[in-house]
């Protein structure tokens, strides 16, 4: 039989406390799933120093359990504090303003910190930072793409859509229009990246569509919605940045990734014909070409290791929160208090 590696928050107070002031204080981090380890890892390292360092990991060492309520409940169960915490997606707890007992769990305890977004696949799909993962991927700095312009389109179209989806699973109405129903509107399907508007004229008529729907379902929530807009603003959410709060797997997989990996593509044809089009000769060529197609890296997983997200608001109010909480002071985002 294995014997239980659980952590407690006492146990690493004290370990913490035996090996003196001169040695490093650790910081245990329960997260999600294995895809997590490394945003959190990148996220923390930043407040690592002489005096403390962090240990990112699932929430059990002895089983295969993963998952949000795992690793809250794990810490709060081993007693989180200043030596345990843990670092999950906000999902759409953060929104919902404690109206759950999950979303009050995560946005209540400040031994847990959350994304803000929807998830860490949102900040991946950050739009400033996209043009940056295009030349990670191709080496070729060609601008061939708006993506702040396109992402910033798509928000505005599927806003409307958004409010009402968090309108009603905040009535825990949800099943009238669910995240599902939502994913299934907002997706883009093929386009063609020399017009993307024609594309964007599509999702706003099958928005539409929709949207007349749940309006005439709900006539009477008119003063509700327009209430919970006022309030999203004041939590980030605007028109223009609708994007970093829906599903992020959805997001990543359906809408930003598959955009940028058309992008991608067409820069690495523009780079292979360069090469073709200024090779003296044929051995010349065959060098160039296979030293540029060796070079070259899987966009969505160039995705994943970007930070240009650090720059957005979200993260910021991320980083205020950890900095407050290695301070000792109060939690300054911290939105529910009961």
């Amino acid at each position: 039989m294995v014997k239980s590696l659980k952590i407690s928050s006492n146990y690493l107070s004290a370990a913490n406390a035996i090996h003196g002031k001169r040695a490093r204080r650790r910081i245990v981090a329960y997260v999600e799933s294995y895809d997590d380890v490394l945003f959190w890892r990148t996220v923390l390292s930043e407040y690592e120093n002489e005096t403390r360092y962090f240990e990112v990991m699932l929430p059990t060492r002895n089983t295969l359990s993963k998952g949000k309520k795992k690793a809250i409940m794990s810490m709060l169960n081993e007693g989180g504090g200043r030596d345990m915490i843990a670092c999950v997606d906000a999902d759409y707890d953060y929104l919902l303003q404690g109206i759950t007992e999950n979303s009050r769990a995560v946005i209540g305890c400040p031994y847990v910190f959350h994304t803000y977004v929807y998830a860490i696949e949102n900040y991946q799909c950050y739009a400033p930072s996209l043009h940056n993962v295009c030349v990670m991927a191709t080496l070729n700095d060609h601008h061939i793409f708006d993506f702040v312009w396109f992402m910033t389109r798509y928000s505005e179209i599927i806003y409307p859509l958004f409010v009402w989806n968090i309108l009603l699973y905040r009535r825990h109405q949800f099943h009238d229009f669910t995240m599902s129903d939502m994913n299934v509107v907002i997706e883009m399907g093929k386009f063609s990246l020399a017009d993307p508007q024609a594309a964007l004229d599509k999702l706003q008529r099958k928005v539409d569509v929709r949207l007349a729907e749940v309006r005439r379902n709900h006539q009477g929530l008119r003063k509700e919605y327009e209430a919970l807009e006022k309030e999203l603003v004041s939590l980030g959410v605007t028109p223009q940045t609708t994007y970093l709060y829906v599903q992020g797997h959805h997001l990543f997989d359906n809408v930003v990734a598959p955009l940028v990996g058309r992008v991608c593509e067409r820069l690495r044809v523009e780079r292979e014909t360069e090469i073709r089009q200024k090779a003296c000769h044929v051995t010349q060529r065959q060098n160039e070409l296979s030293a540029y197609q060796h070079s070259q890296t899987d966009s969505s997983q160039m995705m994943k290791k970007s930070t240009g997200y650090f720059r957005s608001a979200p993260f910021r109010k991320l980083q205020d929160d950890i900095e407050a909480f290695l301070s000792g002071a109060r939690y300054p985002n911290l939105g529910f208090t009961g």
